[in-house]
């Protein structure tokens, strides 16, 4: 596939998803636009206005919240999972990046790497199994941290880990919570089994503990002699 080509089909998924996630949200059949009551409440001589919210509209704003937040984390890592795998150098030239800062094979980390982004964000912007998505998420990270950037400082401009650090707690947050109502776990009825505690220990676990076992598996920094 040609970098033009590619640069097509990228565009073109973005739109298709943009228009998906909208159609979701406005056929979410509960939504409604939230309507607003007002109470007067006597504060000492006068009357004070106060608003009031129904409570599920205010469940409805966290839901369309948590479907931005997952989206925007899941279409950011599968375009950078796209980006490895059908632009620039493609898989070749990326496992020859991927080899030179340690992780070997370089073509099969690259793969899996790439792999994984574009699962992880397809999985994000659904809200299927989002606490495994987001575990996977955060396994990414861990491995970016240690091989790029943890000996750069904090600031992302300068290739520190201020990026990956914000991901990877976004991506907590998502485990946390859960997907909310417009998502594919809600419609499963397995979304309240998946978040909260359940939701933090998958995310933990399972993300640290991939992105620690890939690093000590294949993990082996050159020397500075073969830099």
């Amino acid at each position: 596939m040609s970098k033009r080509t590619a640069d097509i089909v990228i565009r073109a998924l973005t739109v298709v998803t943009l228009i998906g996630l909208v159609l979701a949200a406005a056929l979410y059949e509960p939504f409604v636009w939230p309507e607003v009551t007002t109470e007067y409440l006597a504060e000492g001589d006068g009357t004070g206005a106060v608003h009031v919210f129904d409570s599920a509209d205010s469940t409805r704003v966290f839901d369309i919240a948590l479907m931005i937040l997952r989206a925007g984390l899941g279409m950011m890592i599968f375009v950078h999972g796209y980006n490895k795998a059908f632009r620039g150098g493609k898989l070749v030239g990326t496992g020859r990046w991927f080899q030179s800062i340690g992780m070997r094979p370089g073509k099969v980390h690259a793969t899996l790497a790439a792999g994984t982004e574009m699962g992880v964000g397809v999985l994000l912007v659904l809200g299927l199994i989002t606490s495994v998505a987001a575990a996977g998420l955060i396994a990414l990270m861990v491995v970016a941290f240690w091989t790029v950037h943890r000996d750069k400082g904090f600031m992302i401009t300068g290739e520190g880990w201020e990026y990956v650090a914000l991901i990877a707690a976004m991506s907590l947050v998502c485990a946390i919570l859960g997907p909310g109502a417009v998502s594919v776990d809600s419609e499963l009825e397995i979304a309240h089994r998946l978040n909260g505690m359940t939701g933090l220990g998958i995310a933990l676990l399972l993300g640290l503990g991939a992105g620690a076992a890939q690093l000590l598996l294949f993990y082996r920094p050159p020397k500075p002699e073969d830099s």
